[in-house]
């Protein structure tokens, strides 16, 4: 590897560019601490350049056959596919998550392109013969223009071109990807693979930029749409500003979700599955679940559980098959996490596991920071209800179920929501009266297959229709209703034209005259 960080360049119209930009941001290696990227902060201009690409590829592209487009997809899987093993060591590599969650968040690109190779099914539209007499009317979905997808850093692969790109290309859509500029690598190497599967130049542009150069894509006229993962007041931001600009917006943002523990859940497994539901990709998934609600019989019990369990977790560098947990994505997220961690102590919570300072031997400036868990959160404790985003669990005390379901409801956040119980009752009721709106029982990280939209709610999603499933291909197509009718050769009177030129079925036959 060599120790001159490399300068990464932007994908405008299909070609790789050198941003003419004098800013910009180094990418680490979480593991080591080193800097072995350095992502440009592309001008205006260069914002643009990538638009007008997109919005010149459009007209072609959408006038292509929806089976003909979704063979690049196809191509696009097997290409994934092929490179599983390089996609996920520069995965480890730039975002810190261990081999698996790595693997995972690369598989997880495959997962929705398979999806998206449905488009000629799922872009079927509705049509009914004689919907009123003699009058036939043909729904049909199709493709509306440019969109912009700006991407988180915890997910490099799954988000950007999982979530984003295959369905809004699948059908017949162009985009302008903004990737994260902490972790564009992963990224920049899935558009070389887009390329390498057929797909013509300026259907999908990547960029890196700043917040001041991504406003372009709000308010640029040629952006019919936006789909944004991120924080809640980033989140407002676009959704107040692309819509005021009439575009359609999605916005997926921050959560805070709660597991609610009942006194019959089966502890040991229960416990090893919070710890996989808040440790996992170090705590920086929006379906995390950083707080459990328990019963307060069982509390101890479980936490005796959880601190032998937690103890048990490997800490590592992150491209190590062996490595349970790997480091925080950067410094300044660390520092972010380990403040929290402060303002919980000072808000009175009990820290009885602290997982800061650890010692990682031979990646002593790698990011690294160790489970840490609160006892006796209180609802008046801001590290209880707000996001943290790395590896801090707290532990709410109630009553019963009734006491714990408030809690969690009371959150301005509704990703996700969990029980553990064997408890059908319990169960059922809880799904029916949860207020999230994706929802686990005995499953710790209840996130639907691409298959399903990712349904969030509250403040954790600005929108309409959510990423992936039908929303998804709702999201990124119009709907267009033609109604026809016919006049035989031999007619040879106008008749009558009413008001409703026939297009009322229910009309009574006197007042057809």
């Amino acid at each position: 590897m060599s120790d001159i960080p490399k300068k990464l360049k932007y994908c405008a119209g299909g070609k790789w560019l050198e941003s003419k930009t004098e800013k910009y941001m180094d990418c680490y290696n979480p593991s080591t601490g080193e800097v072995i990227a350095r992502a440009p902060q592309c001008t205006a201009e260069e914002v643009e350049s990538a638009i007008l690409a997109a919005q010149a590829a459009y007209p072609a592209w959408a006038d292509t056959p929806a089976s003909k487009r979704v063979q690049v997809l196809y191509r696009m899987k097997a290409l994934v596919d092929k490179h599983l093993e390089e996609l996920t060591y520069l995965l480890c590599s730039e975002e810190g998550k261990n081999w698996r969650e790595s693997m995972g968040d690369v598989l997880k690109v495959n997962e929705v392109v398979e999806f998206a190779c449905g488009a000629p099914h799922l872009m079927k539209g509705e049509s009914l013969m004689n919907a009123s007499a003699d009058y036939d009317t043909v729904l049909y979905r199709h493709p509306i223009g440019v969109f912009a997808g700006i991407a988180p850093w915890n997910f490099p692969a799954m988000i950007p071109h999982g979530w984003m790109a295959p369905l809004c290309i699948a059908t017949g859509n162009t985009m302008v990807l903004k990737a994260a500029s902490f972790v564009p690598q992963s990224s920049m190497r899935l558009m070389e693979l887009w390329q390498e599967a057929g797909l013509p130049d300026g259907v999908l542009n990547v960029i890196t930029t700043g917040r001041e150069q991504a406003e372009i894509l709000l308010k640029h006229p040629a952006v019919k749409g936006v789909s944004f993962v991120g924080s809640t007041k980033v989140g407002q931001h676009i959704y107040a500003t692309a819509a005021a600009h009439g575009k359609r917006v999605q916005a997926l943002t921050e959560a805070k979700n709660h597991a609610l523990v009942m006194r019959d859940a089966k502890l040991e497994r229960t416990a090893r599955g919070i710890i996989n539901a808040y440790c996992g990709c170090a705590g920086a998934r929006c379906m995390a679940c950083p707080v459990i609600v328990v019963e307060n019989c069982i509390a101890d019990e479980l936490i005796g559980y959880l601190k032998k369990f937690v103890a048990e977790l490997n800490l590592g560098p992150a491209y190590d098959p062996k490595t349970g947990m790997g480091p925080i994505m950067n410094k300044g997220h660390l520092k972010f996490i380990t403040d929290w961690i402060k303002t919980g102590i000072e808000e009175g919570a009990e820290l009885i596991v602290d997982g800061r300072n650890p010692k990682v031997p031979g990646y002593e400036n790698g990011f690294y920071l160790a489970p840490s868990i609160f006892d006796k959160v209180t609802e008046d404790m801001s590290v209880g209800h707000e996001e943290i985003f790395g590896p801090v669990l707290c532990i709410k005390r109630v009553n019963n179920f009734e006491e714990g379901l408030a809690i969690m409801n009371d959150s301005r956040f509704a990703n996700g929501s969990v029980i553990y119980t064997q408890n059908g009752y319990y169960a059922r009721e809880f799904a029916k009266r949860t207020d999230a709106g994706m929802v686990g029982i005995n499953v710790g990280i209840p996130v639907p297959l691409g298959i399903f939209g990712f349904t969030g709610h509250k403040q954790s999603f600005f929108g309409d229709l959510h990423v992936m499933g039908r929303d998804g291909i709702c999201f990124f197509t119009e709907s267009k209703c033609v109604t026809n009718t016919w006049f035989p050769e031999d007619m040879e009177s106008a008749g009558v034209v009413d008001t409703w030129d026939g297009t009322i079925s229910s009309m009574p036959d006197a007042e057809k005259k």
